[in-house]
């Protein structure tokens, strides 16, 4: 199978005209840059510094933490969501 040059103009298009969200895109952005980079993701998730919901971006820089870890909200003592 020849290796293709994916066109990311084109697939930025294509996920806008689909009504993907911008923070979803930004994600993928930043697996991207890390995969560019030949850091090793496996089993790990790609956490913002600043939680893109909370307004950070790739720009506040990037960790990779456990899933479990990266998919858990702070709790308050008795136990609800803060």
């Amino acid at each position: 199978m020849p290796m293709l040059k994916r066109n990311y103009k084109q697939e930025y298009k294509t996920a806008m005209a689909r009504g993907e969200h911008e923070d979803r895109m930004e994600r993928q952005r930043a697996r991207r840059a890390l995969d560019k980079k030949g850091v090793n993701r496996t089993g790990k998730d790609v956490a913002h510094v600043k939680a893109l919901s909370k307004g950070g971006s790739n720009k506040d820089g990037v960790t990779l933490q456990r899933p479990s870890t990266n998919r858990s909200f702070k709790r308050n003592p008795d136990g609800s969501m803060k």
